[in-house]
C-alpha cells in the first residue's frame, strides 16, 4: 500500500473506533441514568441531610453501625443556584456550614408530627429501647 491507500484505510478505521467508542459511551451513560434520580427542591421544603461526608467533624451522639445515615428534618431557606441549598440549622450544629449541595440531602416525605428528636431516644446496655408511660389512665 501506498501513500493515498494508506491513509483511507487509516481513517477508515478511525471512524470505526470514534463510533464503537461513542455507542459503549452512550451504553454506559444510559446505565447510569437509570440509576440517577433528579433532585429539585423548593424554598420551604424539609429535607434530610446526608451525615456520612462528615465522620471526622460530627458524631450526632452515636459511633459506628449506630451512627445515622440522614438527620433532620431541615427547611430550605434559600436556593442557591440549581446545585445548592441553604438551610435552616439548629444552634447544636452552629459550627457546620448551612449551604449543602443537593446531592448530600434527600427530601423528607414524612409527617412531621411523628419525628422523634435523638435526645429522646434512650437505650440501655443491651441495645434494648427503654420505654416510660406518658401517663396513668386507670
Amino acid at each position: 500500500m501506498l501513500g493515498p491507500e494508506l491513509v483511507q484505510e487509516t481513517t477508515d478505521k478511525i471512524f470505526k473506533i470514534r463510533d464503537r467508542i461513542k455507542a459503549d459511551r452512550d451504553r454506559q451513560k444510559s446505565y447510569a441514568d437509570r440509576h440517577r434520580k433528579p433532585l429539585s427542591f423548593e424554598v420551604g421544603d424539609k429535607v434530610l441531610l446526608k451525615v456520612s461526608p462528615w465522620n471526622g467533624v460530627a458524631r450526632f451522639g452515636k459511633q459506628g453501625k449506630l451512627s445515622p445515615r440522614y438527620i433532620g428534618p431541615y427547611e430550605i431557606l434559600e436556593k442557591i443556584g440549581n446545585v445548592a441549598c441553604k438551610l435552616k440549622l439548629p444552634e447544636t450544629l452552629s459550627s457546620v456550614h448551612d449551604t449543602f449541595h443537593v446531592s448530600n440531602s434527600k427530601k423528607c416525605l414524612s409527617d412531621e408530627s411523628l419525628i422523634i428528636p435523638p435526645d429522646e431516644i434512650r437505650v440501655d446496655d443491651k441495645l434494648d429501647f427503654i420505654e416510660e408511660p406518658v401517663e396513668v389512665l386507670d
